[in-house]
């Protein structure tokens, strides 16, 4: 069977069978050998690597439990009535990153919403590897969601499905993962390609791949715009916005993270009571991690009792970010100041989602220079939890920065990107000289930050809470499913 029929087989649901006892006895067997196998593996010592946890993970989730079917043996199961419908969506759910936070904070939104009572909902993790870092830190009712959600069945020609991810991996796709839609796009009564771009265009073969789906929904009027502009078809371009989940991410309900204990000091000494900076990203050079360091080493020093945390991970790259910010200031122009350098420690280990608001509340300020975002989904966080953010003003965090809630920060000029997929592309050059002083305007003024970060949240709660957002995917769902 290829990765295309396996697919279909977890959410397709054929014609109810009968069910008599012989056929329950063939489900269980069937449902808990194989599970059997795996915890006998477990057992001996087979699942020591992330790669056969991982498997396991996989198979679990989309399997009954043995005890689940020993219980159907005997307790007859009484219909429920539900909606034929489905809204099959499909993003990497368990791998973490962009897409997969995205793809989660839609799947909060909707599940149990108002308007949700024409269709059902059920999840397919597709696109990026499954990370069980990832899935193991994550609060246990997404868990038990995920499980539910990944095991409802859907008929296929009642079946709207979303594919949350970039374009590569969209059928048929060009890298391994199960692909979406899981067949062929006319099979189901609509394919959604959910997706963004950081640059300020989109290539010819995403193009391509965009005008094959029903709809495109994208995060933001800059990717509205760009996607018309690259020659993706304006009557499938709509723009959804992002949900942030404002309850979760709530300042009241944290204590701040000790952040010395899990962090490593790479320059400067240590300190103890400071102004705290915080910056979130993946280590790659569109994130203009660079931008940071040499306006954050110019502007301050060892006198400033100021400290910069990188949590950061790696991105196409080895992990040792400590020589590798010790490298890059020794080749740079930015010289130490008399007084010794301003602390910058780095966060590399991984910090489970639970417990991310804990870091956010363990700052004073959030910052980040990027070249650009999709989104930016750091910056929603941490405006949610009431910081004062700095941050790019282009691309798609141009959505939601104002200067009442944040301080945006202007753009020097565009430059050319050099290299990977989106080579010739333009992106943004944030200004070095302005994110000193917006750095020291925040430390400097604690009752005008502390003002915009309470904006930054009554935002997030006016225009980006789960029940704003869910509303405007529910109607576009009934509005596809009426037609």
């Amino acid at each position: 069977m290829n990765s295309i029929e396996s697919s279909n087989q977890n959410h397709v649901l054929p014609n109810p069978p009968t069910n008599p006892i012989k056929s329950k006895f063939k489900i269980f067997a069937f449902q808990t050998l194989p599970l059997i196998i795996l915890f006998t593996a477990i057992f001996l010592g087979f699942t020591t690597t992330n790669y056969y946890k991982v498997h396991y993970l996989k198979y679990s989730l989309k399997s009954k439990t043995p005890f689940h079917s020993i219980r159907s043996l005997f307790s007859p199961q009484k219909p429920i009535p539900t909606p034929s419908h489905c809204l099959l969506w499909m993003s990497p759910f368990l791998s973490g990153g962009g897409y997969s936070s995205e793809g989660w904070s839609y799947i909060l939104s909707l599940h149990g919403h108002r308007k949700i009572h024409s269709f059902r909902l059920a999840i397919e993790h597709h696109g990026d590897l499954q990370s069980l870092d990832f899935w193991e830190g994550l609060p246990q009712n997404m868990k038990n969601l995920a499980i539910e959600l990944i095991q409802t069945k859907c008929n296929m020609n009642e079946t709207i499905v979303v594919c949350h991810s970039e374009p590569g991996a969209w059928y048929p796709p060009l890298f391994e993962t199960f692909p979406c839609p899981p067949s062929y796009y006319h099979h189901f009564k609509a394919v959604i390609g959910r997706t963004m771009f950081e640059t300020d265009r989109v290539n010819v073969e995403h193009v391509e791949r965009c005008n094959r789906m029903d709809y495109v929904w994208v995060p933001t009027e800059f990717h509205r715009s760009t996607f018309i502009e690259s020659g993706v078809v304006p009557s499938k371009v709509v723009k959804i916005v992002q949900p942030i989940d404002v309850e979760f991410f709530d300042p009241v309900k944290y204590k701040p993270l000790d952040l010395g204990s899990t962090a490593k000091l790479v320059l400067g000494s240590e300190v103890k009571k400071g102004f705290v900076f915080l910056s979130i990203f993946k280590w790659e050079y569109r994130k203009g991690w660079d931008v940071l360091l040499k306006s954050y080493l110019k502007e301050f020093s060892k006198d400033d009792s100021v400290a910069l945390y990188l949590l950061t991970n790696p991105y196409h790259t080895d992990g040792d970010f400590g020589n590798k910010i010790l490298d890059f200031v020794e080749n740079s122009e930015v010289e130490e100041p008399v007084s010794g350098w301003a602390s910058v420690y780095v966060i590399d280990t991984h910090i489970a989602q639970s417990e991310l608001p804990r870091v956010y509340r363990a700052a004073d300020a959030f910052v980040l220079p990027s070249r650009g975002e999709g989104w930016g989904r750091p910056l929603v966080e941490a405006m949610s939890m009431s910081l004062p953010v700095i941050a790019t003003n282009w691309s798609g965090p141009t959505e939601f920065l104002t200067e009442d809630n944040s301080y945006p920060l202007a753009v020097d000029r565009m430059s050319e990107v050099m290299e990977g997929p989106f080579e010739g592309h333009l992106w943004a050059e944030p200004s070095e000289s302005l994110l000193r002083v917006l750095m020291r305007q925040v430390m400097d003024n604690p009752a005008e930050a502390k003002a915009r970060g309470r904006k930054a949240r009554e935002d997030m709660i006016r225009q980006f809470s789960p029940e704003i957002v869910a509303d405007i995917v529910a109607d576009q769902i009934q509005d596809i499913l009426g037609r």
